[in-house]
């Protein structure tokens, strides 16, 4: 069954449809959680959270092409609400970050790059983990955060104009 099935028999109520769907979003989606959150018991926490919402509002769904967006969409919301309610923002340490996502993290290469990512504003983070690390594009970015496109690539520019500044200033130190 093809994933347009799923979504609209998963709209109609069909619980097995809904989880087969999550089957294939759930390391994705983990990953972004795990990324925010910085910890274990969190990003489980925010995942959960998230497939519960989704769950209960999956009817809401508009555009079945959207659902991934859509998905993501709940579950940044869901994860900057925690980090919200907990007052956390807990510095991430190479070390820490390889002990704990192992598997969930894309690459060695990528480490000090993400951690660069971190340390940016918010506006700035989120559209370059959604457009690098879960590869969605401009449009369906500002959809999911209900943006202009224009402000989408703006701050994904500017993000990379950032991390540049940063990764220049690293070698200069070296």
């Amino acid at each position: 069954m093809s994933d347009l099935k799923k979504i609209k028999q998963a709209k109609k109520g069909n619980a097995k449809a809904f989880q087969e769907l999550m089957e294939e979003e759930k390391t994705k989606l983990y990953r972004i959680a795990f990324i925010y959150t910085k910890n274990e018991a969190d990003a489980m926490e925010v995942f959960q959270e998230t497939v519960y919402k989704a769950f209960i509002s999956i009817q809401n769904l508009k555009e079945p092409h959207y659902f991934s967006t859509w998905l993501t969409r709940i579950l940044i919301n869901t994860a900057l609400d925690l980090l919200r309610k907990k007052k956390k923002i807990i510095p991430m340490e190479k070390d820490v970050l390889e002990s704990k996502a192992g598997s969930y993290l894309p690459s060695a290469n990528t480490d000090d790059v993400l951690q660069m990512i971190m340390q940016l504003e918010e506006k700035y983070k989120t559209a370059l983990i959604l457009r690098f690390y879960k590869d969605l594009t401009i449009k369906q970015i500002a959809e999911a955060l209900s943006c202009p496109e224009g402000t989408v690539k703006t701050n994904i520019h500017r993000g990379i104009q950032l991390l540049r500044a940063e990764m220049k200033e690293d070698c200069v130190n070296e």
